[in-house]
């Protein structure tokens, strides 16, 4: 049972976390070009896109915890430090995530749709690069959790 749960934990976070991290970074510069162009009409699809992918996959990825909490429970861990650490840092990520990255493509979305970029893109550039920044720190969380789950500190696998 234990393996299975691993393997669905996972394929979940590959599934569910990498394209929300590839998509959220994928954003800004998108938007940028959408707000500077807004006749440009796949430039405003491409941000749409990039939207939606990132509101699906962040639902989508709420299996990820899930499934490792049951993995945790299974392999009596759950008192462990590295797991404990690796909860603080994916519940931070989800809160940069839905009260920073998500927040902040949806207020993007709407000056593409509203057309009310500007030629130089100058009014755009600071939010576009707050969303990038925050976002950077988003995509790190997720990275300091994966080596926190591949290395395990203390963990008796050898790993």
């Amino acid at each position: 049972m234990t393996k299975f749960l691993l393997a669905v934990h996972v394929l979940a976070a590959i599934v569910a976390i990498g394209p929300v991290t590839v998509a959220a970074s994928m954003f800004p510069p998108a938007a940028r070009r959408a707000l500077v162009a807004p006749q440009d009409a796949r430039a405003t699809e491409t941000v749409r896109l990039l939207h939606r992918i990132c509101r699906v996959y962040a639902v989508v990825g709420v299996v990820v915890p899930v499934f490792g909490f049951a993995t945790a429970r299974q392999m009596g861990v759950l008192g462990d430090a590295w797991l404990i650490t690796s909860i603080a840092l994916t519940t931070v990520a989800a809160l940069v995530l839905g009260l920073l990255v998500l927040p902040g493509q949806e207020r993007l979305t709407e000056a593409v749709d509203g057309d009310r970029g500007d030629q130089d893109g100058a009014g755009t550039r600071p939010a576009t690069f707050r969303l990038a920044m925050v976002t950077g720190v988003f995509n790190l969380l997720w990275a300091a959790v994966t080596v926190l789950m591949i290395v395990r500190p203390g963990s008796t696998t050898g790993a």
